[in-house]
């Protein structure tokens, strides 16, 4: 599929900023008095920032709101809702550990697992597609949450517990690719299932369905090279999982530049990660096209 940058800044962000919101509203990250504001500013600005890069995909981003009414069926409506309640609960804890120096822990665990609950929502926009076989996996949300708890873990500056899950991510990230170079075939999807003349025999194309491109052409099918794909998966575990994990190994406990560089280099596979994400899955309406 097309890799709209808005949409890859969002899920990137926004999983970073919950993920260490979290971990702060757990209190294993329990800073006071003027600490506390900037970092709890930090959480709610990778958070919220994620969230409005979600709206620049949107034709007319006014309508954003209108996506909040369908939380009955939608994930994306679930998503909104969770991360607008997440941040609403969470604001007490910040504003005790800002005002009165120590975190509401009455609303600081309900807070932690709104926001892990907001990162499975947003997994969920795209695990439930089978029309994206690829996506359609057990493994898309662990990596998700996988994502948000590395990165908030590194963030927080909990060092033994962001090696350990760097280390975990980095195996559910060559998991995932493995698993999903298969989907695609295991999902029983085909040319002949795509145009419904199986029944007739081997069907192959002859020529495309029009001369010109349209919408599915544009944000469906999205064709990455073998070799580039195999380089970006490289980057992707390297820079999201190992180098961040052999910083923080040999740098000292609760170093700041430490932990800045572990973030930076974090993010940094993470974004060549949620690009591929995108740009490998196979949306099975590129059967028709003859793309797959």
């Amino acid at each position: 599929m097309h890799p709209a940058p808005s949409v890859i800044v969002f899920t990137v962000l926004s999983g970073l900023g919950f993920g260490f919101l979290a971990y702060l509203g757990l209190g294993l990250a329990a800073p006071v008095g003027a600490t506390a504001f900037w970092v709890w500013a930090l959480g709610y600005a990778f958070a919220v920032a994620g969230l409005m890069a979600s709206t620049l995909h949107l034709q007319n981003p006014r309508n954003a709101w209108r996506a909040f009414s369908q939380w009955r069926s939608s994930w994306l409506s679930r998503e909104g809702w969770a991360a607008v309640i997440t941040l609403v609960v969470l604001a007490p804890v910040a504003l005790t550990a800002i005002f009165l120096r120590f975190p509401s822990a009455t609303f600081g665990l309900p807070g932690a697992a709104l926001a892990l609950a907001t990162v499975y929502c947003t997994s969920m926009i795209y695990t439930q597609l089978r029309t994206v076989p690829r996506w359609n996996l057990w493994i898309t949300p662990v990596m998700f949450l996988g994502f948000a708890l590395t990165g908030g873990a590194i963030l927080a500056g909990l060092k033994w517990p962001a090696i350990v899950l760097c280390l975990a991510l980095a195996a559910v990230l060559a998991a995932s690719f493995v698993l999903g170079d298969r989907r695609l075939a295991e999902s029983g999807s085909t040319l002949e299932s795509a145009t419904g003349l199986g029944r007739i025999g081997k069907v192959r194309l002859y020529e495309g369905p029009h001369t010109g491109t349209n919408y599915l052409m544009r944000e469906m099918i999205h064709v990455v090279g073998r070799r580039h794909a195999q380089k970006l998966r490289v980057i992707a575990v390297v820079f999201a999982a190992l180098l961040p994990a052999l910083v923080l190994l040999i740098a000292p406990g609760g170093s700041l530049w430490a932990i800045a560089l572990a973030v930076v280099l974090h993010l940094t596979g993470a974004f060549a990660a949620r690009w591929l994400f995108f740009a490998e899955a196979e949306h099975v309406v590129g059967l028709y096209y003859g793309a797959r």
